[in-house]
């Protein structure tokens, strides 16, 4: 059969433009297109056998082989798998989409930038036709399995296609690419370079199931050497995600997670997945045994790898594990995934969703189950990750439950053993309807704090937060098991007296009594507080500054400042503590005095203090250590 011209149609040749010149700034993925269609060829071989034994089909040695002309400067894939027809090859390679191209070239002109182009690209499958990025003509010859003719393609991507059967076709199918002139200006290698074709190999199509192979440079056929050279594999074929458990090693999970993890260390778990049904992918996590350096980093890459069929497509896949695991290393590989899949699509995939909400199911339920069979492992992993986990208590209503089943705390229960809210509950005192927490930067400095006084007197658990995050996701979860979280730092706390007939009389009389202390001093520190109350809270210490109850805390005001959010400075409350000496001096000396000047820097000396105590600022240091210091010497 003599060979015979085709044409493309318009808007195939259209499109066959816009790939050759448009799809992607980096081309070495032509080599990865045309390896993955070498290796479907050879998966449908391998089935079409099975199902029809008296196939007349060899399939002894099924592999993928390279070969480089570098002084042709050209690259031929070739594959001995199922092969192609005469009339398949006009079908599925004459022809660039045999429905939806005219779709897609309206939204594409109708896209508003190049980021949206982009995004339109990636859902139309490049496949063979990507051999254009690199190449002027791509020659195509390929046999069916089982058939004695083949069948030669060839073009040079302006238009129009030969098509002619051959007799000398081996089983199978290879491409010929006649490369173009290397510009590494615009991401054009030298793809005559054993070193560049190894690299990409590498890279995209390691764990491809076939083995891979290509002659060693120096020893191509005709070199006057007697014996054939070997062939050299390129890639592992080692898809440890696809082997059964029983055989794998740890060893070998170990290295895979040492090589995609960039780490030294073992992982502290391996996490395995396997789904199957009308989505089907397979997943092999791993949890680090310590925090990157760049965890709390803005512009930290994070994400696992994203496969399909084996053929790696991207690293740092974010849109498959939520931002709060972003310290999940690991591989995802599925099964029907385009391999053009774009980062904008993934983000609007509803599969790709399905896949997130199991992964982190999945993950959850690993340090759940290591927090029941392995406390030290898990003690190792909240330190190193708590902090970022619980940013998902604010981030992830969905998942709220199951993070705070694997959260621990610091309480005053216990000095060195954390504490989850479950255990919390179990041990709260009978009418206690509230789970008390006070945040701070330190457990130390929660603990000497004056708010802590009437809870540790009275044997009151209260749980020690110290991480940044504490601050939102306490306020953003609100209750557990229907008890409320509550700061101790902030509005009213009626604990109840331990001694209600003290000598300076019940709550009403200490009310009536103060009554025109707290107002005075209330009007004058009327720049900085909203309002000065009686406390219930206080013991030891003379005052204490606490936050109404629906007000932002001093650090949230700091952390959304932070964040460029710009919210306003809210006043405070000052406590004082009714049974203090100092406090009782106050009303005493204001009842007594009429020139009240003195008091009053008593009373700014004591609202400082206050703020001292809780870790902050005065608002004038300068003046405060004046004040402070005249004091002092009228002391001596």
């Amino acid at each position: 059969m003599p060979a015979t011209t085709f044409e493309f149609q318009v808007e195939a040749r259209q499109l066959l433009q816009l790939m050759i010149h448009s799809i992607y700034s980096n081309k070495d993925v032509f080599l990865r297109e045309l390896v993955s269609n070498a290796s479907d060829a050879l998966d449908k071989l391998r089935l079409e056998k099975l199902r029809d034994d008296a196939l007349d089909a060899d399939v002894s040695d099924l592999h993928i082989g390279i070969d480089v002309d570098k002084e042709a400067r050209t690259l031929t894939v070739r594959d001995n798998g199922i092969g192609m027809s005469y009339d398949e090859v006009g079908q599925l390679i004459g022809t660039i989409a045999n429905s939806g191209t005219a779709q897609f070239l309206q939204e594409l002109r109708e896209a508003k930038d190049e980021a949206g182009a982009e995004g339109l690209i990636g859902r139309f499958g490049v496949g063979f036709y990507s051999g254009f990025m690199v190449a002027d003509e791509v020659t195509l010859v390929t046999r069916r399995a089982g058939e004695d003719r083949g069948t030669r393609w060839s073009s040079r991507g302006e238009g129009t296609y030969t098509l002619e059967a051959v007799d000398d076709a081996p089983q199978g199918t290879s491409i010929t690419l006649h490369l173009k002139p290397a510009d590494p200006e615009n991401q054009l290698h030298d793809y005559t370079d054993p070193w560049k074709i190894r690299e990409i190999v590498k890279r995209y199509s390691d764990f491809i199931t076939w083995p891979v192979r290509m002659v060693p440079e120096g020893s191509a056929a005709g070199d006057g050497s007697d014996e054939a050279p070997a062939p050299e594999t390129l890639n592992s074929t080692k898809a440890l995600w696809a082997r059964p458990r029983d055989e794998v090693s740890d060893d070998e999970y170990h290295e895979l997670y040492k090589h995609i993890g960039h780490d030294w260390q073992d992982p502290l778990e391996t996490i395995r997945l396997q789904a199957e049904g009308t989505f089907e992918y397979q997943a092999l996590l791993f949890l680090p045994a310590h925090a990157p350096h760049d965890l709390f980093t803005r512009d930290s890459k994070r994400g696992v790898q994203l496969y399909v069929k084996r053929v790696f497509i991207m690293d740092d896949c974010e849109a498959l594990l939520p931002p709060y695991l972003r310290f999940v290393k690991g591989v995802v590989d599925a099964a029907d995934l385009s391999l053009n899949v774009s980062r904008e699509i993934l983000q609007q995939d509803r599969h790709i969703e399905m896949m997130r909400r199991r992964l982190t199911k999945k993950v959850l339920s690993t340090v759940k189950d290591m927090k029941a069979k392995d406390q030290d492992r898990y003690a190792t992993f909240w330190r190193e990750f708590g902090t970022v986990l619980k940013e998902g208590l604010v981030t992830d209503p969905e998942t709220r439950d199951a993070i705070l089943a694997v959260a621990s705390f610091a309480s005053t229960h216990d000095d060195t053993e954390p504490t989850t809210l479950k255990q919390y509950v179990e041990r709260m005192k009978d009418g206690q309807d509230d789970i008390y927490y006070l945040t701070g930067e330190s457990r130390q400095a929660i603990e000497n704090s004056p708010h802590m006084e009437a809870f540790r007197s009275r044997g009151i658990e209260v749980l020690l937060l110290t991480d940044a995050v504490d601050e939102v996701w306490a306020d953003a979860v609100g209750e557990y098991e229907g008890k409320r979280l509550r700061s101790v730092a902030k509005g009213q706390i009626d604990l109840g007296s331990e001694d209600e007939d003290s000598s300076d009389g019940g709550r009403e009389q200490q009310a009536e009594e103060y009554a025109g202390l707290l107002g005075w001093m209330q009007e004058q520190l009327d720049e900085d507080i909203k309002e000065v109350r009686l406390s219930s809270r206080l013991t030891v210490s003379p005052a204490c500054i606490v936050s109404d109850a629906h007000d932002l805390t001093p650090a949230l005001e700091n952390m959304y400042r932070a964040m460029g959010q710009e919210v306003p400075r809210a006043k405070r409350i000052l406590e004082l503590n009714p049974d203090h000496h100092l406090v009782k001096g106050l009303n005493r000396t204001y009842r007594e005095r009429e020139d009240r000047t003195e008091l009053a820097e008593t009373a700014e000396l004591l609202h400082g203090l206050a703020v001292l105590a809780e870790g902050g600022q005065p608002k004038e240091p300068a003046r405060f250590v004046k004040l402070m210091t005249g004091r002092l010497e009228r002391t001596l």
